[in-house]
């Protein structure tokens, strides 16, 4: 079930991409298979139907899989990240998603020092204002993405967006085609060290509208694996 699930994704990714209007239809997305709650015999089929990136909600629970896996494939951090465990998302992840503070990216740009790394973050973004998702305002984003820039052990790959659960899917529109605005406009900015190529946007309910609105990345967790075991 799970292989047939990744592989129906996959092809309504590709779908949605030829349904894309602003958006060259063979730009490439990265399907993120959420592994939230779900165990490892269930990560192990998925990455055996193909999938290639992992993404984890909690560093703990990702630290407790990393070892077991036994398969390689690359891990993101799509969470909210605490400072107090920079260190350990910094030995894990290749992607961190979920950098919304210059406190935060102080954080991981340190643990990324002692390690030697130089560790690939987004900049989340609350469009919405909901005050229960974490992201910084969109009036904050400017100088979050030049403090990230400036440090040396971050590289900046771009913007992440956790849209609103809306009961109609087609409400979330607005906020990926607002999203893709303004990641074209940054990667238009002149950077120090940051490569802007990512733009991480959409969920199992509205991966398909982000896709057709310029997204880069998906995550999907239920649409591959089914409801999250507690």
């Amino acid at each position: 079930m799970i292989a047939e699930n990744f592989r129906q994704v996959l092809e309504k990714i590709e779908a949605a991409k030829q349904r894309r209007l602003k958006v060259p239809k063979d730009a490439p997305v990265t399907l993120v298979a959420v592994t939230k709650n779900h165990d490892i015999a269930a990560m192990r089929e998925a990455i055996d139907a193909g999938a290639e990136h992992i993404g984890e909600n909690r560093v703990q629970e990702a630290k407790e899989k990393f070892s077991e896996l036994e398969r390689d494939v690359t891990w993101h951090l799509i969470g909210h990240l605490q400072t107090n465990k920079a260190k350990q998302a910094v030995k894990m992840f290749k992607l961190i998603h979920s950098v919304d503070s210059l406190h935060l990216a102080d954080a991981i740009n340190g643990a990324a020092a002692v390690l030697g790394k130089t560790q690939e973050v987004l900049a989340q973004v609350n469009l919405y204002g909901e005050e229960t998702k974490f992201g910084c305002d969109k009036e904050e984003l400017m100088p979050l993405l030049k403090g990230i820039d400036a440090l040396e052990n971050l590289k900046l790959r771009g913007l992440m967006l956790i849209a609103p659960n809306f009961e109609d899917k087609e409400a979330a529109r607005p906020l990926f085609k607002e999203m893709y605005d303004i990641f074209t406009n940054i990667k238009k900015m002149p950077w120090e060290r940051a490569d802007i190529t990512e733009l991480s946007m959409g969920m199992t309910g509205d991966y398909e509208i982000a896709v057709e609105e310029g997204a880069t990345i998906v995550r999907v967790g239920t649409g591959i694996f089914g409801a999250r075991k507690y």
